[in-house]
């Protein structure tokens, strides 16, 4: 239930604000990302396949390009990138939900039986001074349409309200549910006690009346308010996905929280005992918001769920802006979705997890480019030619450096992002920074950079990654973080790879085939359109051979 501000009107759920349908160039909005034509939108809410479609259920203000007027808005899909906006599937109209129907989340009980779950916010009093938090369900008016144009909210709602010791207020944010071996159902809340960040759990025979366990899932101190919870099995070994009640040998478990205070999803891989409901990670040094990130840039409240389809395992994210909110309301919308992708264990480490754009991608390939054994001196900065614009698929290799000549540099996750904005792609190191240069203008003053910078720690051999957007933009009023992370590197690496998508705004970087991913967004005035160049780039001292590069002009795909 992630929000930018909170605003109401004296009439209740809704706030009044003045909505701008931009009139002016939109170089900005993305051609294969999924956004509504208008307005605010937040976390991914829903998702799952039904009858031959994918469904997406969102946060969505129908009135503004700001946050508020919180509705769960619905698209469906038959391939996760062309889409198709239905009506909208929950709006604030019972005393439960005055305040808005905020996230939540989809679950299949059975043969024509999907359900929704959400957190309804109104008060007590109909007083802002009793604002609660309570957990409500919807139903299909006819489960045998395929679309799911209509819901229904059942008369039994709310089915949950927060326990006496949890404050009303952080208690949000209900999981998909999953069966365990006693055959009920079980479901995750959000919360926290003090700063120790709480997975509430609750069973049910019936899914409409719930009983809290008497111990959370799990909880870890000083993580602060655990929103948008997600909880799913994985397999030891292999690619495919497993539906969400799986367990049993040979199965792991992921937990993910979005952090409230920091505004990043954290996931922690481990065990479920569903003999004591409890969850133990494999590393207690990357527990749940402690350790790992889906994505070290802009992603945030994501939602996972399993495509029966195709076996896998889909993860989505909501990407905010980094621009300001007078922007957002001249241009008339605000966020997007991240480009969906499939996730599944990291085999060499079993405690962590590699993320890749989803197949159907490659459908939106168009013209190309191709380079091999391409050496990349001191200061080069080598155009990509036959290729350019604001949409591309790009991947790129390179031959591991001689590592020998590794600067030694103490890096750990508390400050790689700072390590990153410290060095920037034009410092001079010994093993980089090199890259790739995005969202470049000819004349090099704009220009997203993505690079690795090798060094050395007492932990052996580590690849930061980064993505700079210190010179993304000539606009001032931006948001130009740095993102990074590192990949330690093993002896049995020969090289280090990178994939990026550039789609207009966001910039999604995906490193050794998935251990780290960086989004980034990026609002270049210079580079758009076709004048968007793409470069490689080495100001490391050291030589660095391109062992190949791909790159694909990308379609755009339609949502309406």
């Amino acid at each position: 239930m992630a929000s930018a501000s909170h605003h109401f009107s004296s009439k209740g759920a809704f706030f009044t604000s003045l909505n701008v349908q931009a009139s002016q160039p939109q170089p900005h909005r993305t051609g294969f990302h999924f956004q509504p034509s208008k307005n605010w939108m937040n976390d991914p809410n829903g998702l799952m396949f039904y009858k031959g479609y994918y469904h997406l259920f969102y946060q969505w203000n129908p009135y503004a390009a700001v946050w508020g007027n919180i509705t769960w808005a619905h698209a469906v899909s038959t391939d996760m990138l062309n889409w198709r906006i239905l009506e909208l599937a929950l709006v604030p109209d019972q005393w439960y939900d005055l305040y808005g129907c905020w996230s939540g989340s989809a679950t299949i009980i059975g043969p024509d039986k999907p359900v929704l779950l959400y957190t309804g916010w109104s008060n007590v009093s109909f007083s802002r001074d009793n604002q609660v938090q309570m957990q409500a369900m919807a139903v299909p008016e006819n489960s045998s349409d395929p679309l799911l144009e209509k819901w229904r909210k059942i008369e039994e709602n709310p089915i949950l309200v927060a326990p006496t010791d949890i404050n009303s207020t952080k208690f949000r944010d209900p999981t998909e549910a999953w069966m365990g071996l006693d055959g009920k159902w079980r479901m995750l809340v959000g919360a926290k006690r003090k700063h120790r960040g709480l997975a509430l759990l609750y069973k049910s025979s019936d899914f409409v009346h719930w009983e809290q366990a008497k111990h959370p899932l799990h909880s870890v101190p000083k993580t602060g308010m655990w929103e948008c919870p997600d909880f799913y099995p994985i397999l030891g070994a292999g690619k495919n996905g497993l539906d969400t009640s799986a367990n049993g040998h040979g199965v792991m478990h992921v937990l993910k929280v979005s952090l409230d205070d920091t505004k990043h999803d954290y996931y922690a891989v481990g065990t479920y005992a569903s003999d004591t409901d409890s969850f133990l990670p494999a590393n207690s040094a990357l527990d749940a918001g402690i350790g790992l990130q889906y994505d070290y840039g802009k992603f945030y409240a994501s939602k996972t769920f399993y495509d029966s389809s195709k076996g896998r395992r889909i993860l989505i994210g909501w990407v905010n802006e980094s621009s300001s909110v007078e922007n957002d309301i001249e241009k008339g919308w605000s966020s997007l979705q991240g480009f969906p992708r499939q996730v599944w264990l990291d085999g060499d480490t079993k405690s962590s997890l590699l993320q890749w754009p989803i197949e159907e991608i490659e459908s939106l390939r168009r013209k190309s480019v191709s380079l091999s054994n391409l050496p990349l001196k001191t200061g080069s900065l080598v155009e990509v030619k036959g290729i350019e614009g604001t949409q591309l698929d790009v991947e790129v290799e390179f031959d591991l450096p001689r590592m020998d000549l590794a600067e030694a540099l103490n890096v750990d996750a508390s400050n790689v992002q700072v390590t990153c904005s410290n060095l920037g792609a034009s410092r001079h190191g010994a093993l980089g920074p090199f890259g790739l240069l995005v969202l470049a203008s000819d004349d090099h003053v704009e220009q997203t950079a993505l690079f690795f910078y090798v060094v050395t720690s007492e932990h052996g051999w580590k690849a930061l990654v980064c993505s700079d957007q210190s010179r993304s933009s000539l606009v001032n009023d931006l948001d130009k973080t740095s993102y990074g992370s590192y990949v330690s590197i093993s002896q049995r690496e020969t090289s280090l790879r990178l994939r990026v998508l550039v789609d207009h705004s966001i910039v999604e970087t995906f490193a050794q085939g998935g251990k780290v991913c960086i989004t980034s967004r990026v609002y270049p005035t210079k580079a758009v359109n076709n004048k968007a160049h793409l470069y490689l780039f080495n100001n490391g001292t050291a030589l660095v051979q391109v062992r190949r590069l791909l790159a694909w002009e990308m379609a755009s795909v339609k949502i309406d």
